[in-house]
Formats: structure tokens, sequence, C-alpha cells
């Protein structure tokens, strides 16, 4: 099959794009290597994945005609490119153009390609709101702009399925850690203090948040198990993540235990807009997809550390 990959120079897109190269099809990958955070990453997991077959293109998506110059002959869109996270200094408008108007502009290529089979859109359980402990019925609070503007990205995919103009579906990951994960992201950055003997700086009452952490691989399991499953699939959410609950602690405490050091906290003002709790009720994708996760929070801490080591 031949598939395109938005954002595929990032942290779950690269390991999609690697899953997908490894599994036979044929992959093509855009990114803009944003300055969100340091590009010489991203770059290198460009070149990662060029080594296995997989070309990622420097595209910027809201520019008009961005995509018109590309091959319209995808049989699979995974549309994971987006303004991430929840930070000060991302504005409104950098949230509504890489979330919303990009995606109408995947979208509106994606209804030029002739023998589409599925596009998919990647959502977070940011669009619950402040907890995201729900089956996909519950009707979305988000309470940041992150969160707002993904929700209206799946909404536009979702509306297409329902005019029967392309086939959709949009899948809602839960607290992704693991090997890539973004510098500025909470294990990455607990695993640089450790080795580096910093201070990690922890949002007040932060350690108490309970998170459903999902190693990469398998979150990228589900994901890549909509290959096939068009009609299951279509016009559907899904969550995708593990059952399991950790608190921020616990997560501090298995990277002090593969490392083997305390790390000491900087204890910084609350943040606004961050999730309390995620736990990711997974029946609809166990139902659907036979989805399954299994990584457990200190094998997917030991592969992280593994990763950051040899960076």
């Amino acid at each position: 099959m031949n598939i395109l990959i938005t954002g595929a120079a990032g942290f779950i897109g690269s390991h999609t794009a690697e899953r997908l190269a490894s599994l036979g099809h044929h992959v093509v990958g855009v990114d803009n290597f944003s300055d969100y955070y340091d590009p010489k990453l991203k770059r290198q997991n460009a070149k990662d994945l060029a080594a296995k077959g997989v070309q990622v293109l420097e595209v910027e998506l809201c520019d008009k005609g961005s995509m018109s110059q590309m091959s319209n002959d995808f049989h699979y869109i995974f549309h994971f490119a987006a303004q991430p996270g929840i930070a000060a200094q991302v504005t409104f408008e950098d949230y509504l153009k890489n979330n919303v108007l990009a995606t109408k502009s995947v979208l509106d290529f994606a209804q030029t390609c002739p023998n589409l089979k599925l596009f998919i859109n990647i959502g977070t359980s940011s669009i619950y709101g402040l907890e995201a402990v729900s089956p996909e019925s519950v009707a979305p609070q988000p309470a940041s702009f992150y969160g707002v503007t993904k929700l209206a990205a799946e909404q536009l995919a979702l509306q297409l399925s329902r005019e029967n103009k392309l086939m959709a579906c949009s899948l809602r990951l839960y607290s992704v850690i693991g090997p890539r994960e973004r510098p500025e992201k909470l294990f990455t950055k607990l695993i640089a203090a450790g080795i580096e003997g910093n201070a990690f700086p922890l949002f007040e009452g932060s350690q108490l948040h309970l998170r459903s952490f999902t190693y990469v691989g398998d979150i990228v399991d589900g994901i890549v198990s909509v290959i096939g499953k068009e009609a299951t699939v279509n016009g559907e959410v899904i969550n995708l993540g593990t059952e399991k609950e950790y608190s921020t602690q616990q997560g501090i405490e298995a990277v002090e235990a593969v490392l083997n050091v305390k790390i000491q906290m900087d204890i910084n003002p609350k943040r606004r807009g961050d999730q309390d709790r995620t736990k990711a009720v997974i029946d609809k994708a166990r139902r659907l997809l036979n989805y399954n996760p299994h990584t457990t929070l200190l094998e997917a801490v030991k592969a992280q550390v593994d990763w950051f080591k040899n960076l």
C-alpha cells in the first residue's frame, strides 16, 4: 500500500512510518521541521527513516498549494502533524494554524486521492478535558487551546466521513512515552536531569497527577491495526492507551530506579490546562482492533533511557 504520514519526523509519526515500512508498505512522509523544539532532532529522525526507505519531504501544510506537487496515489493517510502540547509561548493563532487549518489542507488533498481507503486523524486525550477517564461516547470538554483545536481537527475529518466524501476515523492517544519523546516532555526531561545532575522543573501538585503512560510501540500497534478495517472504523473515535494508571511521582521513581540516582526537584507554579487524570478506556479498541497494550512502565523507561544515552 502507498501511505502518506504527516508529521513523519516527529515522535510518534516517525515510529509509525518505521513500522509501516517494515511491514512492506511504501511510505512517504511530510514534516515542516518547525522550531518548537530543536529541528536537529527531527532531522535525525528523518535521516533514520531515509535509511529504512522512507522519504520525508519538507512541506508547510498551511501554505496554499504546498501539497499540489505531490503524487496523490495514496491508499492511507495518517495525519500526525500538529502544534503539540500546552506551552505558554504558543499562541492561539499557532494552534489554530497548525491544528485546524493544516488539517483542512490535508483533508482537501485527501479528497483528490482516487485510491484513498482511509484517512486516520491522530487525536489526543486532551480533547476530553481535565479528566480523561471516559469512553469515546462522552461529550468532550477540552480545557486548553490545544485540546480545543485538536477537537476541531478531529471533527473536520469526521464531518467528511458523515458526508460520505471519504472514509475517516480519529484515534485519541494517551500519554505516549518512549524513544524520540520530545525534549520538553516529562520523561525526556527527567532522564536528562538524572544523567546531567540538574534539578527537574516540577509544576506544583503535578506529582499527584495520574496518567496512562503508554509505550510508543504499544500505541503504534493500535495505529497500524486500522489498515484493512476501513468499514469497521469509518466514522469512529477510538481511544488508544494503557488502562493502567500511574502517578507522575511513580514516573519519577521509575526513572530514578533505572538510572540509580535521586533527582532533585525545582517546584514551579501550577500550569493552566494540565490534565489532572488520564485513564484510557479501551473497550472499543479491544473490540474493533483487537488492541492489547502490554509494555510496563519500567520497560518503557528503560527503552527511553537507552535511546537518550545514544543521542
